[in-house]
Parts: structure tokens; C-alpha cells; sequence
């Protein structure tokens, strides 16, 4: 046995470790067993990829199969990441067409949570880029699905967090790209409606974020920074950056965080003067400006380990999706609560997210507002609250980041969930395949 956790270090929990070298040895290895999940490289933040007996790392599995560059298409294993996709194919023009905020993901968990970019006001979720997938049943047989084929197997594995089998390969859309650089802008939001009216105004860009200082309160509640952006063309970059490749070389990895950082160290004070600092630096950054592909789309990348620094007892995230008719006094209300408590969250991401298509994926259209919490006896409380805010008003709480959320809450958030219990039952995977996840919310 070992212990494991997801990206948040909370909780930790003792799982069977198995791992499959080859796409024929899964099915073995799931033959006799009960309670296993797959597992990619680790980025739930909670206890989605830990199996309640045992947990599958798709590790191993990490070849890529084939391309063909006339039609865009990418034939890869599922624990290929998709910063091996992007080392590989950003040279030769090809970019993926949605990536998540980090791109140490491996591509089984990318579909099975769903993840979603700085476009999908746009361009939808991971899933809308997947052309068919591999997966090994719990009965072992290894099934195709797409749109045409198991249609209702394939919807139900994006989003599905592994509950539907173990996903062994996939086939996915790339586009192409002229250059390795975008052009971005940086618009100033002194307040909350200043930054949904920004993120409204630049939807129009490929991608658009917010860094959203949620310990701003009073007059500055909900000052943000968006930044929106598009693929640079050959010209862009002439006019910005003559001398530079159309291609640059990857960025370097940045420093790594080497222990936890003694909780102390993150407290309200300085993560008030952090979040100035940072809101006063942007707010004089040149725009439009050239920038690399890998900082704009992966900034905390480039520190290894970042999670330690919220302490040895690690930190829980609260990422929520509110309907767009009700968020502009829905997220008032919570980013108030946040700033009145005082919770050192500086990692805060607010976006515009659009429809999804995966039977239980987290996006619908409205606004996502994740941040990160260091865990503390006293945040439990606070963060039901927040969720019943999120539930009254139609939200949900996503799933690739949950490590708390009750049953109730998931339930009034997802309706897809009977549907996926009934599939679950007919492919014999209520009992064969269980993530603490799943256990905890009775999926």
C-alpha cells in the first residue's frame, strides 16, 4: 500500500498501487479487483484519481501512436502529457485547441475531468477536441467510442472522472499555428463590474482570464487584471519582435519549491501585499504585448512543487461555476465573505465559460471563480456556506478540484448524475470502479 494525495495534499490515503506498462496489461489487472481509478499524473486536486482498494497510474502508458498532419489528427496513450503533445508539435505548427491551466496533465485525466481553458467561452472543454478514445471496460474489453460509435459511452467518459472504465488511448485535434508566441492585452478592472464588463468586451479574443484579487474589499471588491490573447501571426511577431524565432525554445523550468512552507508564512497580511504588488505591476505592463506560448497559458509551471506553499497540512480549492444571469451578485457575495474572513488566497481565477457536452462536465454558461485555501479546521464551515450560495443560485462545484463538497451539493449541481449511475450499473462498474471521489458523493 501508499499513501496518496491529489495536488492539494489533502487528505492523503493509503491505495494499491498498480501500473501497467502496456495498453494489454490493464484488463489483467483489473480482472478480480474492486475499487480501482485510474490515475494520470496526479493534478485532482482532491481524492477524484485515488481508488478506494487500489489506483491504476497511466504512467506507463505513455507512447505516441501516430499523426496525420493533413487532417490535424493525434493518436496517443493515455498518460502521454500534454506537455509532451506541446514539446513535440508546437515546432512543427500544431497547437492543442484547449489546454488547462497547467500542462502537467496527462491526456486520460484531461478527459476524464474535462478540463477547460481560457477559451472555452469559445471553444468548449477538452472533450470538443477528442475524435474517439480507447476504453477498458470492467468487464476488461477494450471498447471505441466516439460520437458515432458507443455515443453514450463517450459523452458519459468526458467529464465522467474515470467511473466508465479506464481510458487506455485517444485520438485528438490539433490546430495549426503560425508562430509560438501570442499577442496579448491587459485590460484594468478597478471592481468587480468593471472586470465582468472586461471579460465580456474581449470575448471576441481566442482566450481571455482574470486574476481576481479576492481579498480587495469595499470600493475595490473584485479588482482584477484580464489578460486576452490570440495566436501571433507571422506579422504580429515581425511588428513586435523582428528578431526573434517564429518558434522559440521551450521555457526552461523555474525553481522548485524544495519543503512546505511553515503556515505562518501565508497570512492575510502578506497575501494583501502580495496581491497589491501584483495588481500594481500589471496594471503597467505594456499592451498589447508579444508573449511566449508557455508562461501565458502555464504560468505556475514554471515553479515546481508550488503546492507546498500553502504548508504541510495542504490546501483545498473552491471552484464554482455560476449561471450568467445570477453571477455578477453571486460572486459579490462570496468574494465579500472571502475578504471579510480574511482567507490567504492569491492563486484566484475568475473566467467566462460556455456549454459543455460531456454528460457530468463542470462547465455552463456563466463564470467560474476558483481559489485556493490553505487548509485550516475552521475553512470547512466557511467553504458549505459558500457552496450553499453556489447551489441556490444553480451553480456546482467542480469536481476535478473537490475534496469536501457534501452529497446534497452535488446532487442539486449535476443532473446528469442519475443517468450516469444508470450506465455505471449496466456496464458493472458501481462496484468495480470507486474513487474516494465517487464514495464520498454516492456516484
Amino acid at each position: 500500500m501508499s499513501d496518496l494525495a491529489g495536488w492539494g495534499n489533502y487528505p492523503r490515503i493509503p491505495t494499491e498501487p498498480l501500473a501497467p506498462l502496456r495498453l494489454d496489461a490493464v484488463a489483467p489487472l483489473l480482472a478480480g479487483r474492486t475499487g480501482v481509478v485510474a490515475r494520470g499524473q496526479g493534478r485532482a486536486y482532491g481524492d477524484a484519481a485515488i481508488g478506494m482498494a487500489a489506483t491504476m497510474s497511466s504512467n506507463g502508458l505513455n507512447r505516441m501512436r501516430s499523426f496525420d498532419p493533413a487532417r490535424g489528427e493525434l493518436t496517443v496513450e493515455a498518460g502521454v502529457t500534454i506537455a509532451d503533445i506541446l514539446t513535440a508539435f508546437v515546432p512543427r505548427g500544431y497547437f492543442l485547441k484547449v489546454v488547462p491551466g497547467t500542462k502537467f496533465v496527462s491526456v486520460g485525466g484531461a478527459i476524464a475531468a474535462d478540463v477547460h481553458g481560457k477559451n472555452h467561452h469559445r471553444d468548449g472543454g477538452f472533450g470538443d477536441q477528442l475524435i474517439a478514445l480507447r476504453l477498458a471496460l470492467p468487464s476488461g474489453e477494450i471498447v471505441t467510442c466516439s460520437r458515432h460509435s458507443h455515443a453514450e459511452l463517450f459523452h458519459a467518459t468526458i467529464g465522467g472522472m474515470g467511473l466508465t472504465g479506464i481510458i487506455v488511448e485517444a485520438t485528438l485535434s490539433l490546430m495549426p499555428i503560425t508562430t509560438g508566441w501570442l499577442v496579448q492585452e491587459t485590460h484594468v478592472a478597478a471592481d468587480l463590474d468593471a472586470a465582468i464588463a472586461a471579460l465580456e468586451a474581449t470575448a471576441g479574443h481566442t482566450y481571455s482570464v482574470a486574476w481576481i484579487d479576492c481579498l480587495a474589499r469595499g470600493p475595490a471588491l473584485g479588482r482584477s487584471l484580464i489578460y486576452a490573447a490570440d495566436h501571433a501571426s507571422p506579422a504580429d511577431k515581425d511588428r513586435f519582435a523582428p528578431a526573434r524565432d517564429a518558434f522559440p525554445p521551450q521555457r526552461r523550468s523555474g525553481p522548485t519549491m524544495p519543503a512546505f512552507v511553515p503556515s505562518f508564512a501565508l497570512n492575510p497580511l502578506t497575501v494583501r501585499a502580495f496581491n497589491a504588488i501584483y495588481y500594481g505591476r500589471g496594471s503597467q505592463q505594456p499592451t498589447p504585448q508579444l508573449v511566449h506560448w508557455d508562461p501565458y497559458f502555464f504560468p505556475l509551471d514554471t515553479i515546481a512543487h508550488w503546492n507546498r506553499i500553502y504548508g504541510p497540512r495542504g490546501f483545498l480549492q473552491h471552484q464554482c461555476v455560476i449561471p450568467a444571469d445570477a453571477a455578477r451578485s453571486v460572486l459579490a457575495e462570496i468574494l465579500d465573505r472571502v475578504a471579510r474572513r480574511g482567507s490567504a488566497s492569491f492563486l484566484a481565477v475568475l473566467k467566462q465559460l460556455g456549454d459543455s457536452h460531456g454528460l457530468m462536465s463542470f462547465p455552463l454558461r456563466g463564470y467560474t471563480l476558483a481559489m485556493d485555501f490553505p487548509v485550516q479546521d475552521s475553512l470547512f464551515g466557511f467553504l458549505d456556506e459558500l457552496d450553499g450560495i453556489v447551489a441556490k443560485a444553480g451553480g456546482r462545484i467542480y469536481l476535478a478540484k473537490d475534496a469536501r463538497q457534501s452529497r446534497a451539493t452535488f446532487t442539486a449541481g449535476y443532473a446528469g448524475i442519475e443517468a450516469l449511475r444508470d450506465i455505471r450499473r449496466r456496464i458493472g462498474a458501481t462496484e468495480k470502479l470507486v474513487s474516494h471521489l465517487s464514495a464520498r458523493l454516492g456516484i
